[in-house]
């Protein structure tokens, strides 16, 4: 029966036309004849956190419940979400050593290794627990720019150019995602999520509602691009969207998915459209192609000197969900929705992995995927191993064709980066 099972749900792959190594990063034995690993570059969200407010705040406003007990404050790392990580990070140790890129408790040079985390406490405890489990006997140094809790140039996703030009096109930009609608558009879309969303809260009976506040119905959502600020919103987006990022976390860290929805029996597809408010979310402000060359260009700038460094062999960065949109935005990674995820484009935790491969025929490669734990896994904090996986799903870049092997040539990746730069530059 079990074996029944397994064929059934690689059937279903087929069919719904997910890549059939979307859930291993297994490479075949033809593969590894022809391809050394020489670098692996690693752009992480951090793992599951508190929501970014609590309760009296005006997130606490948007509901008479009480959001779950969480085991940090404010905005920083749970104790399920540095759990998480250490065991990513195990997943990456064994899926190296079995690539020969370092041997089991392997003890790098400053040149072999460098984890880089954003200086927030979120991003730098997400790395002190990824490197625990990656080099567990290394005693890695976590490096950071800041004092806790300051955002780094490098991973904050501002705007460092903004002229009448910039904002014309970019609103231009922003505007096509909503059709012939425009901004209103994307709401419009959005009209059931935020429904739900509403109703899982029990909006009409809560504070805010006093305030007039009974449905996401603000439609006429505004952009605001400032020099030196990230791109900031208001209107229902913007509300519904602290929302749907605290229900997303509390549905991770809460065992009890019930309790988690304040009393609603959802199903993993009512969770997913709740999730994918925040997804438009991140989408409406950081991946517009002008916006994205403009907030990534920094991180882009680091990741490329990475990529390219002779010395180096693996790079571990740790960021948000915006550094991951924005860069691939930049890069031109064509459209993709994440199979068994209800975030489907940049999860809690998720990863940008860049592996370099030396081959046979004396040339450069690159390949990009996202590494993801899926909603059971965060839920179930599931050891991960070479046997059960993250899920793996190859991104696949715009105008660039890889070869037969999935991998695209490293000076074809370089363009790219260049193609981006010159994006910021043009600004």
């Amino acid at each position: 029966m079990k074996n029944y099972s397994t064929t059934l749900r690689l059937l279903l792959a087929v069919l719904l036309f997910i890549p059939a190594y979307a859930s291993a990063q297994k490479h075949s034995d033809d593969f590894n004849n022809k391809y050394n690993l020489k670098e692996m570059v690693v752009l992480s969200r951090h793992s599951i956190r508190a929501p970014l407010s609590g309760n009296g705040s005006a997130l606490g406003n948007l509901t008479s419940h009480q959001w779950t007990e969480w085991s940090a404050a404010p905005s920083e790392l749970t104790s399920r979400g540095g759990a998480l990580e250490t065991i990513m990070g195990q997943y990456f140790r064994k899926y190296l050593a079995q690539q020969g890129l370092f041997p089991e408790n392997y003890v790098p040079t400053v040149d072999d290794v460098n984890i880089y985390a954003n200086s927030m406490q979120r991003t730098i405890a997400t790395a002190q627990y990824f490197t625990s489990g990656f080099m567990p006997v290394a005693n890695l140094t976590v490096n950071h720019r800041y004092t806790p809790s300051k955002m780094d140039p490098v991973f904050n996703p501002r705007l460092t150019k903004v002229t009448p030009e910039f904002k014309n096109q970019a609103m231009k930009e922003i505007a096509a995602m909503g059709g012939k609608n425009g901004i209103r558009g994307i709401n419009e879309k959005l009209k059931d999520n935020y429904e739900l969303i509403a109703e899982v809260l029990d909006l009409k009976d809560s504070p805010a509602a006093k305030d007039g506040m009974t449905a996401f119905d603000n439609y006429d959502t505004q952009i605001i691009l400032e020099p030196g600020q990230e791109p900031a919103m208001k209107g229902s987006l913007k509300d519904a969207n602290s929302a749907s990022d605290a229900f997303i976390l509390q549905y991770y860290e809460e065992p009890d998915s019930v309790k988690a929805g304040f009393g609603h029996k959802l199903t993993r597809d009512q969770w997913a459209q709740i999730a994918e408010i925040k997804d438009v979310y991140g989408d409406v402000l950081f991946t517009a192609p002008t916006v994205a060359a403009n907030v990534a260009n920094p991180l882009l700038r680091y990741m490329y000197d990475e990529l390219n460094s002779d010395a180096r062999k693996f790079t571990y960065l740790v960021g948000h969900d915006s550094n991951i949109a924005s860069v691939n935005a930049a890069l031109g990674v064509e459209e993709y929705e994440l199979p068994d995820a209800i975030e489907k484009k940049t999860p809690i935790g998720s990863k940008l992995v860049m592996e370099k491969w030396q081959g046979k025929d004396g040339k450069q490669y690159v390949s990009l995927n996202l590494v993801y734990q899926t909603p059971d896994q965060l839920r179930n904090i599931s050891l991960l191993d070479l046997h059960n996986p993250p899920m793996v799903f190859p991104l696949k870049l715009k105008g660039l064709t890889p070869n037969a092997d999935g991998l695209y040539s490293l000076d074809d990746i370089n363009k790219r980066f260049g193609e981006a730069f010159d994006a910021y530059e043009a600004i």
